[in-house]
């Protein structure tokens, strides 16, 4: 009598062994590989849009007619005693931060809304670059004679740019640390992935593959 003989069916055997090595052999691979999936979709919906920024962009939007007009009133009262250059610098100045004001918002709430870093970093440079400059010359220069008002309202124009300097900063931030991310996970996350055309779509296993060891295949007599 043999000593290895075992009561339960061959085919019985077979199955339990392919189970316990479809369960316990893949299992961990295969729920690596669904956590990196939910990662790489988290990572892909996660929105870095900066609601500071959106509301300074909102609330600008309201407030510069409100510094346009009151700058072309201030304008028109003391025009007569300025001299010629600074009549010009001024009627420049004023006429050119008009219209790239509406450049810069237009800029921002595309690039912050839809997350487009070409066009958040054009308002940043915007923001810094020219109208910054061009207001500090306003509210600085006595040259200009500048009135109360006009002091208030550059004043406050000057507080919108510098918040919306740092917080266009921080969200550019954001979005290139999530794009970089996103480069690296399509380049090397599916580097490891079990979803190749070959492999079962139940266990992980390649098909017509066995996880018990091959064996000859007996000859047939005839």
């Amino acid at each position: 009598m043999s000593v290895f003989y075992s009561p339960t069916p061959e085919n019985l055997q077979t199955g339990l062994a392919y189970m316990r090595g479809s369960v316990f052999a893949n299992n961990r691979t295969a729920d690596v590989d669904l956590t990196r999936e939910q990662e790489d979709a988290a990572v892909a919906n996660e929105l870095v849009s900066h609601l500071p920024l959106q509301m300074l962009l909102y609330f600008n939007m309201f407030y510069f007619p409100c510094w346009w007009f009151s700058s072309v009133f201030m304008l028109e009262v003391k025009f007569h005693h300025l001299a010629g250059y600074y009549q010009a610098l001024l009627i420049t100045g004023l006429v050119l931060v008009t219209v790239v004001e509406v450049i810069r918002l237009y800029l921002g709430y595309t690039g912050n809304l839809k997350e487009k870093v070409p066009e958040l970093a054009a308002f940043w440079l915007l923001s810094f670059t020219f109208q910054l400059p061009v207001l500090l010359f306003f509210v600085t220069d006595e040259g200009t004679i500048i009135l109360p008002l006009e002091r208030a309202i550059h004043s406050i124009y000057l507080l919108f740019l510098f918040a919306q300097i740092l917080a266009s900063f921080l969200a550019l931030r954001a979005m290139t640390r999530k794009l970089t991310l996103l480069f690296y996970l399509r380049q090397f996350g599916k580097v490891e992935s079990l979803h190749h055309p070959e492999m079962s779509p139940v266990c992980g296993l390649a098909y017509n593959r066995s996880v018990l060891p091959s064996s000859p295949t007996p000859e047939v007599y005839h």
